[in-house]
């Protein structure tokens, strides 16, 4: 009887510990595919820049994105960083080339950044011709519950000096 109960308390004993041991599976790795989805949402992004579309430019930032933009002070909200995008796109000058370098994805699978550069041309306020600037640009994007990537910052600044 006695060898029984032994028998009965290391087969719980066993139990037990094989079900203390066993380490959840890890998430799944996407970043390749993350990667390759914030690149196309790039890519429309720029697009709807090059067609001066303010409204469609901005649904591809959340409700509380931030932007940070030369001469501005902090943006705070898609609606402000539409704004902004709105005056310079009612430039008759504008345009605006981007070429991303580089798109990378956290392991997580929620929050990627995308860099890259820039030459935009947009009217110079004191002669009122056509000027051409170049620069580089960061974007971080978070992934939402429908699993759509929005830009929650933005920022670009110039390679000019002053």
């Amino acid at each position: 009887m006695q060898g029984h109960a032994s028998w009965i308390v290391c087969s719980a004993l066993v139990a037990l510990t094989a079900g203390c041991s066993k380490a959840p599976a890890p998430p799944p790795d996407t970043r390749a595919a993350d990667e390759q989805v914030v690149r196309e949402v790039e890519a429309a992004r720029f697009s709807d820049a090059a067609a001066k579309n303010a409204d469609k430019w901005a649904t591809y930032f959340t409700e509380d994105a931030s932007g940070l933009f030369p001469g501005d002070g902090v943006l705070n909200g898609k609606a402000a960083i539409k704004a902004a995008m709105a005056t310079y796109f009612a430039d008759p000058n504008f345009s605006l080339a981007l070429q991303s370098a580089r798109a990378v994805a956290s392991r997580g699978g929620d929050m990627a950044y995308s860099q890259g550069t820039y030459t935009m041309t947009v009217t110079n306020p004191k002669t009122k011709k056509p000027m051409t600037d170049k620069g580089k640009y960061l974007t971080v994007y978070t992934k939402q519950a429908d699993g759509s990537w929005k830009a929650v910052a933005y920022t670009f600044n110039s390679d000019s000096p002053g």
